[in-house]
């Protein structure tokens, strides 16, 4: 599905000559790792993983946000006199403002442009690791596109341990370059696809980044992937509430995100870090579509009965929904031959359609569709 005459891009890890991760220029040749502002990042990857290059990135806020801890007449993080003004004497965050760049982010018109094509985004988040997002991620991407009018995307921004790939089947896939930019994967027809998974020469070497350049990474696949007409762009994320997570809300600030679903398992210790996605959703102002409980009983594969694995001791999402006013848009009961599917890189909803966690799967699309004014 790439482009006509498209080229391999260079994959990220060691090269002899130090060279790294390219990115397209507006002619169709390489710059690394894209422009350096305001959380992008600038330089090559040597041999032993390390940037050489400078790294000039925001911490990571939006440009507008002010830090909670922050004196009362801050002037902001992107104004010119972020670190300088009198406000700022004794400010823990002096030092970061007075060194991070100023004013807008130049490449957030690019961002808005690339955009403009894709109708609804939504994020998928988690407190926890290990709560099935990214199976949810990529079983939400196949549903959406067994629809064939649908065109479907989905965004993997987990840098650190990105498994899209291996869920979509496209672990050998290899991503091209062109005067238009990075063409994405595509899982089918509809369904395209963009990892740093596709970028790394073995899917055991590791990223080793800090928060700036995972941050141009991000900005990357908004502006430079050729992602078209896109009904619905879903973004896998990785758990918890840093970087990556801040760099997509800032980034899509201006072309505006639809929503979130955060996904969980019935027991506390998973609820109590989802508390915080929330708090962290309504601190940067993205909507919340619903949660959505996932292993949330076992259903045997032979005589269909269901029995609690992780038990709900505090009422599981039911409970939590109800005392934050959040709806919980289905459950997933957990069915072991949904690990062995995305071993394979495979559909489980087309594979074993009268399953009821395919049955669970399908409502939760409908009622995100539902809400977002779609069916």
């Amino acid at each position: 599905m790439s482009p006509n005459g498209a080229t391999p891009l260079v994959a990220i890890g060691e090269r002899p000559n130090g060279t790294g991760v390219k990115g397209p220029g507006a002619n169709g040749t390489a710059n690394a790792n894209g422009a350096s502002a305001n959380g992008a990042v600038s330089g090559t990857i040597g041999t032993n993983g390390t940037t050489n290059g400078s790294m000039n990135g925001s911490n990571g806020a939006a440009s507008e946000d002010i830090p909670e801890d922050a004196p009362e007449h801050c002037p902001g993080p992107s104004s010119e006199q972020a670190g300088r003004a009198d406000a700022c004497d004794g400010c823990p965050n002096q030092s970061v403002c007075a060194e991070g760049p100023k004013g807008p982010d130049p490449d957030l018109p690019a961002i808005r442009a690339r955009m403009s094509g894709v109708r609804r985004k939504i994020l998928v988040l988690s407190g926890k690791g290990g709560v099935g997002k990214s199976t949810f991620t990529a079983a939400l991407g196949w549903a959406l596109a067994a629809d064939e009018e649908l065109q479907t995307g989905l965004m993997d921004v987990d840098i650190c341990g990105p498994s899209i790939p291996l869920l979509t089947g496209l672990e050998k896939a290899t991503i091209h370059t062109s005067a238009e930019g990075w063409s994405p994967a595509y899982a089918t027809d509809n369904l395209a696809v963009m990892s740093i998974g596709f970028l790394l020469p073995s899917r055991a070497d590791a990223v080793i980044w800090r928060g700036p350049r995972k941050n141009g990474l991000i900005k990357q696949f908004l502006k430079d992937v050729v992602w078209g007409d896109l009904d619905y762009l879903v973004v896998d994320t990785p758990p918890g509430t840093s970087d990556e997570h801040l760099s997509v809300v800032q980034y899509l600030a201006e072309s505006g995100v639809d929503g979130a679903v955060l996904v969980t398992t019935p027991q506390e210790v998973a609820l109590q870090d989802v508390r915080k996605e929330l708090d962290f959703c309504r601190k940067v102002g993205l909507p919340v579509l619903g949660l959505v409980e996932n292993m949330s009983g076992f259903v045997c594969p032979k005589c269909k009965n269901e029995s609690d694995i992780f038990a709900a001791t505090t009422g599981g999402a039911d409970a939590m929904g109800a005392e934050l006013g959040i709806e919980v848009l289905g459950k997933v009961p957990l069915d072991p031959r949904i690990g062995m599917l995305c071993d394979q890189g495979e559909s489980f909803l087309d594979a074993y359609p009268d399953s009821p966690a395919t049955t669970a799967y399908l409502d939760i699309v409908q009622r995100i569709r539902e809400k977002l004014g779609d069916a």
